[in-house]
């Protein structure tokens, strides 16, 4: 799978609680001001895939996470972020383990505003340790062998 650094949201990223990705993209490439808002997600196939880097700990195994891709007029994302994809909250054995792929979705067309990021909402935590992965890619790897339904 492809990842570019420029659309890269967290790189091994550390999460024990609430948090914005370490990276916020500015969908605005100059500093205009037009068209503060923008579809990304109609002219090319371009999916969010977010995985754990490094398994999360939890002292009670209780620990909920919620990922949300969020676009805003403050590159914060404190103003009034538009949520445009949501997890549901995610149970503590859903993203502990390493290598977890929790999210790979194709970008929902919508008008995005002009700072683009990823929240990590820890519920019932905090976390005592993991790390996650979070960027846009043209190309997802989600192939998957089946078992052949067939006899030779």
């Amino acid at each position: 799978m492809y990842v570019d650094k420029q659309a890269e949201f967290s790189d091994a990223q550390a999460v024990t609680a609430t948090a914005i990705s370490t990276n916020v993209m500015d969908l605005i490439s100059n500093s205009s001001g037009k068209n503060p808002l923008r579809d990304i997600g109609t002219v090319q196939d371009v999916y969010l895939v977010v995985s754990t880097l490094a398994a999360a700990t939890d002292a009670s195994s209780d620990a909920t996470l919620t990922v949300t891709l969020e676009s805003d007029s403050t590159v914060d994302l404190a103003t009034s972020a538009t949520v445009h994809f949501s997890t549901a909250a995610l149970a503590f054995a859903a993203f502990s383990p390493a290598g977890t792929v929790l999210v790979a979705i194709k970008l929902p067309a919508g008008s995005y505003e002009r700072y683009l990021g990823v929240r990590y909402t820890v519920a019932a935590g905090p976390l005592t340790a993991g790390t996650f992965d979070a960027f846009l890619t043209t190309d997802v790897a989600e192939w998957r062998a089946y078992a052949k339904n067939y006899v030779v």
